[in-house]
């Protein structure tokens, strides 16, 4: 009797469920100690100006505790054989492309310049098929008890979805819906930034200027995060402005939306940073540091959007 589809993807979750609990790193040990170049190249990709990363009694930003676990290009010596059978399991299935999904962090002590960080993970679980508009595959999970000089100091879940891409499954592709009834959704609009919607419908980018210490912040808050005052008046942005980082989004595809498109995070020449998107250049001519210069999209009747206009040249 010939097993059905259903039957035969139950027997090979059960295979799969069998690495649950399995190790998936034993003894592992950071490449490096915690050290305050590595704090300092984080601070400044991440714009992060905090006083606690800096001086004599500095701690690392929390949300770095995996990087002091990460292998870099010549990875880890302590990766288990159960997590490379799980993966080889599954390419032989068909799921070849992988992505990271999700990680969830717990934080019991801070990192501190000079720690020694080593670590234990174990496979947490692997999934029954699941079909996403990536491709049919299964979500494998990863648990990470990080310490510190011995001392448990946080807890890292990692989950990344291992799947066959939809062009290998022959599933007909869904047609998306016609793009003249998409509509973009609307922007949040609220008594603390009603202000700078304002100044978009009028052509105008806004910034925010604390009237104690004249500190320019975006995106708009109710107070200065440098001094907390909540007085503050605007100056109009230039419109200059560089690309400080970029994506490009390809998945998922949404209405209204034409993937794939680029998003950057635009340092404007005043000093601050926005997001928007990138018009006038291909989304793979968009470059870190490339010029830009704001200009304002209507993409429906009512809508309107700041952007950036970028220049190959």
């Amino acid at each position: 009797m010939t097993a059905t589809a259903d039957e035969e993807a139950a027997r090979f979750h059960e295979l799969l469920r069998a690495f649950e609990g399995r190790p998936a790193a034993t003894a592992g040990r950071a490449k490096d100690p915690v050290n305050e170049p590595m704090i300092r190249h984080w601070c400044e990709a991440m714009g992060d100006t905090s006083p606690s990363y800096t001086g004599p009694d500095a701690i690392a930003p929390p949300t770095m505790l995996q990087a002091w676990t990460m292998g870099g290009l010549s990875g880890h010596s302590d990766r288990s054989c159960a997590y490379d059978q799980l993966l080889a399991l599954l390419d032989g299935a068909g799921c070849t492309s992988v992505v990271a999904t999700d990680c969830e962090q717990e934080y019991l002590r801070p990192l501190r310049p000079g720690d020694a960080v080593t670590f234990d993970a174990v496979i947490e679980s692997v999934s029954a098929r699941k079909t996403t508009k990536l491709g049919t595959g299964h979500f494998v999970t990863t648990r990470m008890d990080v310490r510190a000089n011995g001392e448990p100091a946080g807890t890292h879940r990692f989950r990344i979805l291992k799947y066959r891409p939809v062009a290998a499954t022959a599933q007909p592709a869904r047609p998306l819906p016609p793009k003249q009834a998409a509509r973009r959704p609307r922007p949040v609009i609220n008594r603390d930034n009603h202000g700078f919607w304002e100044g978009v419908r009028a052509h105008r980018l806004l910034i925010q200027r604390c009237s104690s210490c004249a500190t320019l912040r975006f995106p708009w808050l109710p107070g200065c995060n440098a001094c907390a005052s909540p007085e503050w008046d605007t100056v109009e942005a230039s419109g200059a402005g560089t690309v400080f980082s970029y994506v490009v989004m390809h998945h998922p595809p949404f209405p209204a939306f034409d993937p794939p498109y680029a998003v950057a995070l635009v340092e404007l020449a005043e000093g601050v940073r926005m997001i928007g998107n990138i018009t006038g250049v291909p989304y793979d001519k968009v470059r870190i540091g490339m010029p830009v210069r704001l200009e304002f999209l209507r993409v429906d009747e009512d809508l309107e959007l700041p952007v950036f206009r970028g220049s190959e040249g």
